[in-house]
């Protein structure tokens, strides 16, 4: 009896080993998609509907996303660090990601906040609030947490290709510009 179970054990390992590779044969094995940008519809603050990431300006573009109000003085650093305003090489957008609050009220309450934050137009061409789960979309983007603002460059299959976290830093930066400007693979 006691070599039956032994040889069940051994039998059941057997299969979830098998299992295991045939799993990792079947699935994408690309080790360059750090997570996926969930897709939803937005507007900027201008009021222009974007289908996020399909609907984004181009094939690589880079996402600051921030989760708390507090934040505002890391994404500055990352605008200015990349010198985004002034660079025209390089696509970008501001994501507000905050947790739904569930009424069309609320949705407007929140954006109107933003609008007093952010009253020029060229900022609020970039800044697009981003009502859901913030814990969904963390966990579907591959971050670590909404305590650091996360800056990304996206494709438009919504494939996160390139992460860093926190504060401006010229070797993050490096590593974000050398993914925008890589070909497609």
């Amino acid at each position: 009896m006691k070599n039956n179970l032994s040889f069940l054990g051994f039998g059941a390992w057997l299969a979830a080993a098998a299992l295991a590779v045939a799993l990792a044969l079947v699935a994408p094995n690309d080790s360059s998609v750090m997570g996926r940008l969930p897709a939803f519809m937005s507007q900027t603050l201008t009021r222009q509907t974007v289908a996020v990431p399909e609907g984004l300006p181009s094939d690589r573009i880079l996402a600051l996303i921030t989760f708390q109000r507090g934040q505002r003085a890391q994404i500055e650093s990352w605008i200015e660090g990349l010198n985004l305003r002034n660079d025209p090489n390089i696509d970008w957008v501001r994501l507000f990601v905050r947790n739904d609050p569930g009424t069309p009220t609320g949705r407007s309450a929140l954006e109107n906040k933003l609008r007093e934050h952010y009253p020029a137009d060229a900022e609020r061409a970039r800044l697009m609030p981003v009502f859901t789960d913030r814990a969904d979309f963390v966990r579907s983007a591959g971050l670590n947490g909404t305590d650091q603002v996360s800056v990304v460059v996206v494709n438009r299959q919504g494939e996160v290709l390139a992460r860093v976290e926190g504060q401006f830093d010229p070797a993050k930066a490096q590593t974000l510009r050398e993914t925008l400007q890589a070909h497609h693979f």
